[in-house]
């Protein structure tokens, strides 16, 4: 009888620790589940704030408080043209004079690539890189990047790389009648005068070559877009712009922040006077230059070509090239 009574609380409490011990693995079920449903629960909303987020688009945040807007969302590959005859004949070279700006391009590559394909343009982006130590030169730049732009480009743009369109209705189709100056000052949210043709300007390769590309007098920033006015006007080519665009100077967002990006404005030597005159003898043809290495590149999932050019000096010429 005393065994038999000393072995009844032995026996309810192994069954008290049997039962513990299933509502703790219950409860550590349970937690497991919880915590499995909490992230469940974070990645869906994760991925619900990146869609709303993100939609290829630059927003305007990043441009209005001075800093760079983020980096839209990797846009997709652009779709096969081969049995579409909706994207048309011809192929467009986008050609950005580039240097030290990555952050800009990060966000203009992948933005242009998904803007050119909603509007069904057949494109190649060509970044072309200025790595010598000479002062920035955008219009030998544009002039070797038309020279390297391929046989299966028959147009090309002129683009800036802090400028990005905003409208849809402009036009970077084929300019088959003529220059196409898609930033024009009535849309440019800075530059207003009439002849201003930078920013963005389509032409056809042929009409370059008929103005014999752009002078190569000009190293700094500004006005080799000016003296390009007038070679167009020497080649008898009449230029166009857009109409019935209703967005005004906010066609374009322009991603350049002056504090912190300065731009090569000033005058050395001679170079005061020789920035208005028209240079009748150089361009493409009196181009001197050599590329250092060429890739494809993917930025976001969009692909361009990175020309690495080195440019070539006649000090003699245009002594200005160098700032010592």
């Amino acid at each position: 009888m005393m065994h038999s009574s000393r072995r009844k609380p032995v026996l309810y409490f192994k069954e008290e620790n049997r039962s513990r011990v299933f509502f703790g693995v219950l409860s550590r079920k349970c937690s497991i589940f919880k915590l499995f449903c909490v992230c469940v629960v974070i990645g869906f909303a994760s991925l619900l704030w990146l869609q709303l987020s993100c939609s290829g688009e630059v927003p305007r945040r990043g441009v209005e408080d001075g800093t760079l807007p983020r980096q839209p969302c990797p846009p997709e590959r652009q779709a096969s043209t081969t049995d579409d005859p909706s994207w048309g004949p011809h192929k467009l070279a986008l050609l950005i004079p580039f240097r030290e700006r990555f952050e800009e391009l990060m966000v203009f590559v992948p933005y242009m690539h998904s803007f050119l394909n909603k509007l069904k343009v057949r494109h190649k982006i060509f970044v072309i890189n200025q790595v010598d130590h000479y002062r920035f030169n955008r219009a030998s730049l544009i002039n070797a990047g038309f020279l390297e732009s391929g046989n299966d480009t028959d147009y090309i743009a002129m683009h800036d790389v802090d400028l990005l369109p905003l409208n849809e209705d402009l036009d970077y189709g084929f300019p088959d009648q003529g220059p196409f100056h898609i930033a024009s000052p009535e849309l440019h949210p800075l530059y207003h005068y009439k002849t201003y043709v930078g920013g963005i300007l389509l032409l056809t390769k042929q009409h370059y070559q008929m103005c014999n590309g752009m002078s190569n007098r000009f190293w700094g920033w500004g006005r080799e877009d000016d003296e390009f006015y007038r070679r167009l006007k020497a080649a008898g080519l009449q230029l166009f712009r857009p109409t019935g665009i209703t967005t005004g100077y906010k066609t374009f967002r322009h991603l350049h922040d002056p504090a912190w990006r300065k731009r090569d404005q000033k005058r050395v030597a001679s170079q005061k006077q020789e920035q208005f005159k028209v240079d009748r003898e150089g361009g493409l043809s009196k181009l001197r230059y050599s590329v250092d290495s060429k890739r494809e590149l993917m930025i976001s999932g969009a692909p361009c070509t990175l020309i690495n050019i080195l440019l070539d000096c006649d000090l003699n010429e245009t002594p200005w090239c160098l700032l010592s």
